[in-house]
C-alpha cells in the first residue's frame, strides 16, 4: 500500500502544493532529516532565496538518498523563511524538486535562522515502504 494522501472535501481545497494530510503505509520506516539551509557542501552560502532553496532541496535530496529515500517518500514538509517576499522563489525550487508529490506542509515566517545570511531551512519526514 503506498501512503494515502487526504484532502477531505469538509475543508477547503489546499491552498498550495500540499496534503491536509497523509497516512503512512503499513510496515513503513520513519526517517526524520534535520532542518536543511542553503549552505553548500563546501560551508558557503549563496545570497538569494533561489540559490540558498536550490542548495536546501538539494541537501534535503542527498541526506534522503543517504537513507534510501527520495522525494516520494517525504510525507510532512515544514518550510522557514525569514521573508513573505522570498515565497514565489522558494516555490518555484520546491516545484522543480517535488513536483507532483503533495506531502503535509506548514510554511512558516520566521524573525531568523541558526546565521544572520540564512534565509530558509526546509525539515522533512520520510516514510519508506
Amino acid at each position: 500500500m503506498a501512503h494515502k494522501r487526504t484532502n477531505p472535501d469538509t475543508v477547503a481545497a489546499p491552498g498550495g502544493p500540499y496534503s491536509h494530510s497523509v497516512e503512512i503505509a503499513p510496515g513503513a520506516r520513519l526517517i526524520y532529516l534535520a532542518g536543511q539551509t542553503g549552505v553548500g557542501p563546501d560551508g558557503s552560502i549563496p545570497e538569494g532565496i533561489d540559490a540558498q532553496a536550490e542548495n536546501a532541496f538539494t541537501n534535503l535530496k542527498n541526506v534522503l538518498a543517504a537513507s534510501g529515500c527520495g522525494f516520494e517518500d517525504v510525507v510532512m514538509l515544514r518550510s522557514y523563511l525569514t521573508d513573505r517576499a522570498y515565497r514565489e522563489g522558494y516555490n518555484a525550487v520546491r516545484r522543480r524538486f517535488l513536483g507532483d508529490i503533495r506531502p503535509a506542509s506548514t510554511f512558516l515566517l520566521v524573525s531568523g535562522l541558526a546565521r544572520p545570511d540564512l534565509v530558509v531551512e526546509i525539515e522533512v519526514v520520510a516514510a519508506k515502504v
